[in-house]
């Protein structure tokens, strides 16, 4: 193989290569900056995240380091960042909680198992070209996720924001009414550091742009705290909680113990998990794609994400995928490019090794302020009123994705989503439009019309299909034809304009073979015109194109009318008074 016809073949390898020589200064600096707080948001995050999961509460900043930076070399999406989420690690838990202890260190020697088999799979899916499978994700499944998804997050925040105990899993409403039975329980002291830094993040947000609001409102809620803490603790009585220290040590290395025994255990899981983490992390890349004007390369996404958890897996990372919370910091941010996001795991190792300790000042209330800001910011409001002003369809899909996700479960929504999309889609293409096309005098050259109120042919009828015959639309336009024939017996003559036909399955291909069959046992026939090449083809290959039914194949429909004006009945024509064809009056 040449160096030329190489390249392309291993061009999955340097995906980076489309961005990286084109960064300028301006797009280094807001990656920058979006990286540092994306590194500062998930530390909290990360120790949260691997307790869900049953794992030792470091392993979930590892999944955070590593992970992300490969995804972000491999993958395709600009602001995708990858790491430990909420689902992927309840996931987890559910499903090895049943072969370990967790915590313990068969736990997490399974983890690692399994996520390099997550891995694995994912890396198959993408080198096998199989991310068109995102092409089933529509646009409205896509909003509707996100939309549901930030309300999901501020949802969580809810106990924190307003220093509750309280348990914040489950659906939105298990945790709005769980919310209600401590409403009385709500701190003070937190929820004021929790809205100040609420309003900083919007006022800097709004009145100084350039700065990165989410840093200055996590500094001024954390200031606010350890003022509030020192001075005022007798005042607002127990001290506002914050995150803690947290361990001062990089990922070490690890490997996934890959037995016959394990490997049989953990495969029915590893793909479930695959394909909910694949989901998740295109769904996020998609919805992120759409607010910032460039599309994602599913496949590559696949590569990135499956290469993300082969190397997770051998640096004590745990299953990563897309994490809405990052990416959407990362957005809210500014990120420009996946360098953010490589910055931002780099980030996260300094930070763990030089400033873990001082996370102790950081307030939880402050982190969920900020996740407040980024919940806000994933709402795409202007495209929901476009939804729901367009179409009543996309409307359904959007709907039923939301309160799917809100009520049931995140994976479940996109699944939902898209299957309704796909019943939708079906639904429209198995009715095709049919109308009937009739010469105009009224137009130069009779061009034909749709216009109802013309005058028909006694003895031929002109049906135009838009759409394709398939085993899916054939009994729609079986009925046209039998209520055409029942309606119209006299109009023995069909002849069909397919121009807006595209495709023709063995079925369809029958069902036109039966009419026109049918057509000439009546004493009449049937005709096609403006085949495509590609619809001819399909006739010739399934064997219904016979010699007399290529000799009723036309160009054009004045061709048609003149070769098609010798079959009609010339007595019925003698005392005809439409004459609706050039031909009538000769």
């Amino acid at each position: 193989m040449t160096r030329s016809a190489l390249a392309p073949a291993l061009s999955w390898l340097t995906p980076f290569m489309k961005w990286a020589p084109g960064l300028t200064r301006r797009d280094a600096k807001a990656d920058l900056i979006a990286a540092l707080t994306g590194a500062i948001v998930v530390l909290p995050q990360g120790v949260a995240f691997a307790v869900i999961a049953g794992m030792p509460p470091q392993y979930g900043l590892y999944a955070g380091m590593i992970p992300a930076i490969i995804a972000a070399l491999f993958g395709s999406s600009r602001h995708l960042v990858s790491g430990p989420t909420t689902a992927a690690s309840v996931v987890l838990f559910s499903a090895l909680s049943g072969f370990a202890t967790p915590g313990s260190a068969d736990y997490v020697m399974l983890a690692l198992t399994l996520t390099f088999m997550v891995g694995v799979i994912e890396l198959s899916l993408g080198l096998a070209r199989m991310g068109a499978l995102v092409n089933f994700i529509s646009h409205s499944v896509v909003v509707g996720f996100t939309a549901a998804a930030a309300v999901l997050i501020a949802a969580k925040q809810l106990k924190y924001f307003f220093g509750v105990d309280m348990n914040s899993a489950g659906h939105l409403h298990e945790i709005l009414i769980e919310f209600g039975h401590h409403v009385i329980e709500i701190s003070p002291a937190e929820t004021l550091v929790a809205t100040v830094t609420l309003l900083t993040g919007i006022a800097v947000k709004r009145w100084v742009p350039r700065i990165p609001y989410m840093i200055v409102a996590m500094l001024v809620g954390s200031l606010l705290a350890t003022v509030m803490n020192r001075w005022f603790g007798d005042l607002f009585g127990d001290a506002i909680a914050t995150v803690g220290a947290l361990p001062s040590t990089l990922p070490p290395l690890s490997a996934p113990t890959l037995t016959l025994e394990n490997i049989r255990d953990l495969a029915p899981t590893a793909l479930a998990v695959t394909l909910f983490a694949l989901t998740e992390a295109v769904s996020i890349g998609r919805s992120l794609a759409a607010r910032g004007g460039y599309r994602i390369d599913g496949n590559q996404e696949f590569i990135g994400q499956g290469l993300s958890n082969i190397a997770g897996s051998f640096f004590s990372g745990y299953v990563a995928t897309g994490s809405f919370n990052r990416s959407g910091v990362n957005y809210e941010a500014g990120a420009r490019t996946p360098l953010a996001a490589i910055l931002g795991g780099v980030f996260l190792m300094a930070i763990v090794l030089l400033v873990a300790p001082l996370a102790s000042y950081l307030p939880k209330a402050a982190m969920a302020g900020v996740l407040f800001l980024v919940a806000w910011g994933l709402i795409d409001f202007k495209e929901i009123r476009h939804i729901l002003h367009s179409s009543m369809r996309e409307t359904s899909v959007f709907l039923v994705t939301f309160a799917a996700a809100l009520f049931l479960e995140l994976t479940f929504a996109i699944f939902a989503g898209v299957l309704l999309s796909l019943v939708l889609y079906l639904e429209r293409t198995s009715r095709p439009r049919i109308v009937t096309r009739t010469p105009d005098p009224h137009l130069p050259g009779r061009a034909f019309s749709s216009d109802p109120e013309l005058k028909q042919c006694p003895q031929l009828r002109f049906l135009r299909i838009d759409g394709s015959l398939f085993f899916g639309s054939v009994p729609h336009v079986q009925d046209a034809f039998d209520r055409l024939r029942a309606e119209h017996p006299e109009q023995k003559h069909l002849a069909l304009i397919a121009s807006g036909i595209n495709f023709v399955d063995l079925q369809g291909a029958e069902a036109l073979t039966d009419e026109a069959q049918q057509r000439r046992a009546d004493g009449g026939d049937m005709y096609l015109i403006k085949v495509k090449q590609r619809v001819w083809d399909m006739l010739g290959q399934c064997g219904c194109m016979h010699e007399r039914d290529e000799r009723n194949v036309f160009q054009s429909e004045e061709v048609a009318i003149r070769a098609i004006y010798q079959k009609l009945d010339k007595s019925v024509c003698a005392t005809c008074e439409a004459r609706i064809f050039g031909e009538c009056s000769r």
